[in-house]
This record gives structure tokens, sequence and C-alpha cells, in this order.
């Protein structure tokens, strides 16, 4: 995953004025990063996360999680398969805090694209 990721990403959320089409642009665009095979984000509920927008194809045993916070309160988690570098991710993750936080309150229903 390459450092211009997270200025690809707030380039992308300029463009996009819903959350919920803001956060599948994310995910899309951080699995055409070479190395990443799949990204999703999951939501912070109830103390529970459950996962909201996600694409490509999972690989769990190559799971980075990065917590979303906004405004020092977890609100969720970035999660992406493959080679992933945790700092630039951590900047992702703060670029899409507001997103998270007016998200999806799946009460504990799959969310579906």
């Amino acid at each position: 995953m390459s450092e211009q990721v997270p200025a690809r990403i707030a380039r992308l959320l300029e463009h996009e004025t819903e959350p919920d089409d803001a956060l599948r642009a994310v995910v899309r665009a951080l699995v055409t990063e070479p190395g990443i095979s799949w990204a999703g984000i999951a939501f912070l509920e109830e103390g529970a996360l459950a996962l909201g927008p996600q694409a490509g194809a999972p690989d769990v045993d190559r799971r980075v999680r990065v917590s979303v916070a906004f405004q020092g309160e977890p609100v969720g988690e970035l999660w992406v398969d493959g080679q992933a570098d945790t700092s630039a991710l951590a900047r992702v993750a703060a670029l899409v805090a507001g997103h998270v936080l007016i998200g999806w309150d799946t009460r504990g229903e799959a969310w579906e694209p």
C-alpha cells in the first residue's frame, strides 16, 4: 500500500456527499492498491463491531485493524487484508471518522450493499 493512499482518499471524500456512498468508495479504492485483497469498515454499535461496507476477497489471516475515532471516541474500525502500512491506514481512518460516526445503525442486522 502506497503512502499516497490517504491523499487519494481525501480527494475521493471531497466528491462524495452521502456518508454511505463515501465509505463504499473508500473500501473500493483501498482494494485497488497493490497487496490489498479486501477492505471493510466496521461500526461500533452498542459496544460491538458490526461490519458495514466491504470490497474485495477476504484473507482474514492477513487482516490489519485500525481504530476509527471521532473527537477521541471510538466509532468503528477500518479493516484491511493484505500488506498495509498501519500509519497510512491510521490517516485514512482519521479521514473517514465523521462518515463512520454518521454511518448506518444496523441494530445488529447484516448490512446490505
